[in-house]
């Protein structure tokens, strides 16, 4: 008889122990006391960033001068010397179509690299996700630095955005 008693305080420990709960209901939810602390605040919401947006932050004009390739050089120097040979005579004619050979040449060659310059216009726009893009136009935007500007045609054009 003690042996059944020690075996029953035993497995009434052991199911106290483990939470004998099997198959056994769950108590039912108790109100909170209404004194308790404040729920926790909702995370603030999160700014949606516009990845196609941004702003202006510079317009430049750019002229790029060309480069040269010699034919202007040359032709300049041989129309150069063709014209000095014509004034003078003797030693002052050979010094005439030197100097004119050089002269047309160095006209010839300036001619040329103004003739293939380059002019257009950048525009340099911060976007919201922390990028930079520049765009290049061949005439003068309608943009302004600090105009908000929305890309178009996946990223190849620019267009103003209502404030």
């Amino acid at each position: 008889m003690v042996v059944n008693r020690l075996f029953a305080l035993a497995t009434l420990a052991l199911v106290m122990a483990f939470g004998g709960t099997a198959g056994a209901q769950s108590p039912a939810p108790q109100a909170a006391p209404a004194a308790s602390a404040p729920a926790p605040a909702a995370p603030p919401a999160r700014v949606k960033v516009c990845s196609e947006c941004g702003v202006v932050r510079a317009v430049k004009f750019v002229e790029k001068k060309g480069s040269s390739s010699g034919v202007g050089a040359v032709a300049g120097g041989v129309l150069g010397g063709v014209l000095g040979h014509q004034i003078g005579s003797g030693r002052g004619n050979t010094a005439a179509t030197i100097l004119g050979a050089g002269a047309g040449a160095y006209a010839g060659n300036e001619v040329e690299k103004n003739k293939k310059t380059k002019s257009y216009w950048n525009v340099s726009v911060k976007m919201e996700n922390g990028t930079t893009r520049t765009y290049t136009y061949n005439n003068k935007p309608d943009f302004r630095e600090g105009d908000r500007v929305k890309t178009l045609d996946e990223g190849r054009r620019l267009a103003l955005v209502a404030n």
